[in-house]
């Protein structure tokens, strides 16, 4: 690093407490802001290297060894470069360069970090999760994006689709009194994005969340695998949002305690408080799924207990006609046996003799019905 970059010493802060591989962008043309980060794959990772100074964009470089050259050259300049999914030998030439510890380093290549601020020396590296929602697919796609801040430079090392730097870098270059102000400023305006970018994914939730408690209570059967989904995604939200508080805080220290610009201050207490916002809504979120959750098993159930409700009404009203067809048979059996007995013919049957015998057997069948009916009847089963 050059002796006039170590005189520098960026103003120090307080220290505070997979998705699939996305194409390379390619890097936008010299001397403009166009929508680099978003452009068709090439072989550089490199999506921007530009000097600026005085809040000016003065040259755009397509490779890092001229950008590395001209900041040398350049008095009071800044470098903001940016890369997505760097190869090691290109991050490993960048941080020579601005002198990146090596664990700040292995980070950014190995990505899946989760949201944090850190200092080494006189450089800042942040970590942040951004978001954005699809509205086809109804889901949230996470990207994560690492920022180095030193003295004189800026590099971010993005992993995903989002956030869109380019949209930042437009913004900067629109604003060359706030671009300026150095480092800090890019870094807050990232933050800015980065936040902003949550307002969308917000609706998007809100919006789901209202639809399943409609689906709730419509009975639909497919609900409780969108519950669980949509629970996975806040969840997911949360882990993004809730460590911002924490690493905005540690920023703010820091800009109070170093006499940090007053208005980039302002700017940044705007961003805690939309990250406030937006850290609040998502844990109202998880509280509303977990309420529509339990209400969702408590509609399941009542309409389980409805269902073999009717299925005991129905097995009881099957053994109702059960047991008077067994109590017919039973009646009707009696005299049948009665008369199968005496149609036999023996010729030493003595009935069959007997005066009596006719009239005494219609008595017998009789008397055996009229019993059975009343025993039947007795209990019900009749």
């Amino acid at each position: 690093m050059s002796e006039r970059r170590r005189l520098r010493a960026l103003r120090a802060f307080k220290k505070p407490a997979k998705r699939p591989a996305e194409p390379r962008p390619t890097a936008e043309q010299p001397g403009t802001a166009a929508s680099a980060e978003q452009q068709p794959p090439r072989e550089t990772s490199v999506i921007t290297a530009a000097l600026y100074h005085d809040g000016y964009r003065t040259s755009t470089h397509d490779s890092l060894a001229e950008t590395f050259q001209k900041l040398r050259e350049a008095e009071g300049g800044m470098a903001w470069i940016g890369l997505h999914r760097p190869t090691e030998a290109e991050l490993m030439s960048v941080a020579g360069e601005f002198d990146l510890h090596q664990l700040a380093v292995e980070d950014a290549l190995e990505a899946h970090q989760r949201p944090k601020l850190e200092r080494y020396g006189d450089t800042l590296f942040v970590v942040l999760r951004a978001a954005r929602y699809l509205d086809d697919a109804e889901e949230v796609d996470f990207g994560e994006l690492h920022v180095f801040v030193g003295p004189d430079f800026v590099i971010t090392v993005r992993h995903g689709a989002a956030p869109d730097l380019a949209a930042v870098r437009r913004r900067m270059e629109d604003s060359p009194d706030l671009l300026k102000r150095g480092p800090e400023a890019v870094l807050y305006a990232i933050l800015d994005a980065v936040v902003d970018g949550y307002l969308p994914v917000v609706a998007g939730v809100e919006n789901d969340v209202d639809e399943i408690e409609t689906e709730v209570f419509s009975g639909d059967p497919k609900v409780s695998r969108r519950i669980y989904e949509l629970s996975r995604e806040v969840v997911e939200f949360a882990r993004a949002t809730r460590p911002l508080t924490r690493i905005l805080e540690g920023l703010s220290a820091g800009f109070e305690k170093y006499g940090i610009d007053e208005e980039l201050r302002r700017y940044l207490r705007d961003v805690a408080d939309h990250a406030t916002h937006v850290t609040e809504r998502v844990d109202g979120f998880r509280l509303a799924l977990q309420d529509i959750l339990a209400v969702n098993a408590t509609l399941v159930s009542q309409q389980q207990n409805e269902e073999m409700k009717q299925l005991a009404q129905g097995s009881h009203a099957q053994n109702e006609e059960i047991k008077k067809i067994s109590s017919w048979a039973a009646i009707l059996f009696a005299p049948t046996l009665v008369g199968t007995i005496y149609g036999m013919n023996f010729e030493h049957m003595p009935e069959l003799g007997w005066v009596f015998g006719y009239p005494f057997a219609l008595a017998l069948m009789a008397v055996v019905c009229v019993g059975l009916y009343v025993v039947f009847k007795r209990r019900d089963w009749l």
